[in-house]
């Protein structure tokens, strides 16, 4: 079985204004074979007031993606409601539970990871990073929120870069969605 690798995702918060997730544009096949440089691995959902993105395997995220906008439209717009609802939909459904793949999302006023194990996580901080390369984002993103006055943008971009230069499975073809 060809195993893909893909992606860092970067979130970060900085008050209702200020929100944004960018990712990386990799995606590796196996071990040694870049096949995309320049993949978008966020984007803007539900009327443009929700902001996702995801790590895995492409089209497992992309079919995530769809049923938890369903889930938004079916709770009114409750990121939470909608997020418990998918994982547990996920993490039940037979079809479902093979899809691999972690999210992020946000509106102007929560942030969640959500992941095929059934688990909604609300970072302890108003940062997160998920995927290949989302541990040495998240350190970046954490000297940076903690330390510096940068706007959400510039630490999910620097963040992303430093990442890059470490992670045989993160590029620097960044994409950004913010709201």
């Amino acid at each position: 079985m060809i195993k893909f690798h893909a992606t860092t995702i970067c979130a970060v918060r900085r008050g209702p204004d200020d929100v944004v997730i960018g990712g990386d544009g990799q995606v590796t096949m196996g071990e040694t074979a870049i096949m995309k440089n320049g993949a978008k691995k966020v984007r803007k959902i539900y009327k443009g007031q929700v902001i996702s993105g995801f790590a895995g395997s492409v089209s497992d995220a992309f079919a995530l993606t769809e049923k938890f906008e369903k889930k938004m439209d079916e709770h009114g717009g409750n990121l939470k409601r909608a997020a418990v609802d998918l994982a547990q939909a996920w993490r039940s459904d037979q079809g479902m539970r093979n899809l691999e793949a972690l999210m992020i999302v946000a509106n102007k006023d929560e942030m969640l990871v959500i992941s095929g194990n059934g688990e909604v996580i609300v970072p302890d901080q108003d940062f997160v990073a998920i995927g290949s390369g989302g541990n040495y984002a998240y350190s970046a993103a954490n000297a940076l929120f903690n330390n510096t006055d940068m706007d959400a943008e510039a630490i999910v971009r620097e963040s992303l870069r430093i990442a890059s230069s470490i992670c045989v499975y993160t590029n620097d073809n960044i994409s950004i969605e913010k709201l």
